[in-house]
């Protein structure tokens, strides 16, 4: 599958997978900034990435993002849908410091991962519920 990818400048990496196996390939912030203890940041990619209709881009946070850095991705994951590829529609990282500490991040270096996935739209319709009640939070044990 091709991906279209605009650079908005010339010193943003292409992404790219980094082994054979690999099933997300690593997206990085370009410039340096920092994160301030108990902040929040944005940290632009430098990419537009034109995701392919009926397929969806997930930002995940790369595996070392907290053990090396102390940084969460803060809103878990991101959801970067097939219309959102304009001229202005850069990809951003947005990153939380828990910590105490304020963590600097190196122009270039790799924060989050994406993933490409096909998507499946449903059609909802008003029905009666459907199964017998499960008990809520946690209640398989």
């Amino acid at each position: 599958m091709q991906i279209k990818i605009t650079r908005l400048r010339e010193d943003v990496e292409i992404p790219k997978y980094h082994t054979n196996g690999a099933a997300a390939f690593d997206l990085a912030s370009i410039d340096e900034t920092i994160i301030p203890a108990k902040g929040f940041k944005l940290l632009p990619t430098g990419l537009v990435i034109a995701t392919p209709k009926d397929h969806v881009l997930i930002l995940a946070a790369r595996s070392s993002l907290f053990k090396k850095k102390g940084l969460v991705l803060a809103n878990g994951i991101g959801v970067i849908d097939s219309d959102y590829c304009g001229p202005e529609d850069q990809i951003f990282i947005a990153v939380y410091n828990p910590t105490d500490n304020e963590v600097k991040i190196d122009a270039q270096e790799r924060i989050a991962q994406g993933i490409i996935i096909p998507i499946v739209k449903a059609e909802f319709i008003e029905a009666d519920a459907q199964g017998a009640n499960r008990g809520g939070f946690g209640s398989t044990g």
